[in-house]
């Protein structure tokens, strides 16, 4: 900083301020990106620069570690609960895909709602998430939650202003009564730049396979992204609580969003390794006169795909 620039930012601070004071201190903010703050939470030590191998290899072994948590949730009847919510496109299917991906999908299950029907419009609100909570020894993810009247169905109209304000009001009793209940919950909040999200829109209109990722209604959140970080923040001033608060995932770069998600939710939950011993396979049974029936009695699917191998010994 130059001189000229420290007796400018010096003159600041004896500013007169509106109300007459003379020589009150006034604080000269930095513009911080939201990288940068989210960086600035760990060291430069503390941080893994990643690329696709290391990516792929940290993934594997968050992934092991995974495989741990799920044991110790089963054997010790836990009940935990994890929200995913964030914009459109922010990476929270690909985290839930990652984290699933070698777990038991009869322990750790994965919860995505549609649309309510006309009997669960008239239910109490949260009945219809209730029925999907876990039982001892299960785990729950929420591909978005209750928290839908707090964005899309508020931002688009969908719930009167006494629906939403009384959502507001029961939501910390509602996720506290959880907590008593020895639920863990966690809830997570994918955050995306503007920029990134529109590549990610951009992309999806691309590939014919994931073209089905963009419905009405993510057409509608770009066109009104101002009025859903509105949204957001009010959800937040109300529900982000001492007993489940919210922990923001940066999402710009998906990799390392990734990473970041699983490895938090893992420290969230102490666990032991309960891997089994090695198993040793018995000796097959001996067929003792068993006959196949003919390979022509079955219908097989067609092998259109074969070794390349298999092909090589049919040309000889």
């Amino acid at each position: 900083m130059s001189k000229k620039d420290k007796k400018e930012k010096k003159a600041k601070k004896k500013k007169i301020s509106s109300n007459g004071l003379e020589n009150q201190e006034m604080v000269e903010v930095e513009n911080i990106s939201i990288d940068e703050q989210v960086a600035s939470l760990i060291p430069p030590d503390g941080q893994v620069p990643i690329d696709k191998k290391a990516y792929e290899e940290e993934l594997a072994r968050l992934q092991v570690e995974l495989v741990k948590l799920q044991e110790w949730v089963r054997a010790k009847k836990l009940k935990v609960v994890v929200v995913f919510e964030g914009r459109d496109a922010a990476g929270k299917g690909g985290v839930i895909k990652r984290i699933t991906e070698s777990l038991n999908p009869r322990i750790c299950r994965v919860v995505a709602l549609g649309t309510p029907t006309e009997r669960e419009k008239t239910q109490w609100y949260f009945q219809r998430y209730v029925a999907q909570l876990p039982a001892g020894g299960e785990m729950v993810l929420f591909d978005r939650s209750w928290y839908n009247r707090a964005g899309v169905e508020r931002v688009m109209g969908f719930c009167t202003e006494e629906e939403y304000r009384e959502f507001l009001r029961s939501v910390p009793e509602f996720e506290r009564m959880l907590v008593r209940s020895e639920v863990i919950l966690i809830k997570y909040w994918f955050s995306v730049s503007d920029k990134e999200q529109e590549q990610r829109f951009q992309a999806r209109i691309k590939d014919p396979t994931k073209r089905w990722k963009l419905s009405p209604m993510d057409l509608n959140s770009r066109a009104r992204w101002v009025e859903y970080s509105k949204a957001k923040d009010e959800m937040f001033a109300h529900t982000d609580i001492k007993q489940a608060p919210w922990y923001v995932v940066n999402a710009d770069n998906k990799k390392c969003a990734r990473l970041n998600c699983i490895h938090h939710l893992l420290s969230m939950i102490p666990y032991e390794d309960l891997t089994p011993e090695p198993i040793n396979l018995p000796p097959r049974q001996q067929e003792g006169g068993y006959v196949r029936p003919p390979i022509t009695d079955q219908t097989f699917v067609p092998e259109i795909y074969v070794p390349e191998e298999k092909l090589e010994k049919v040309e000889e």
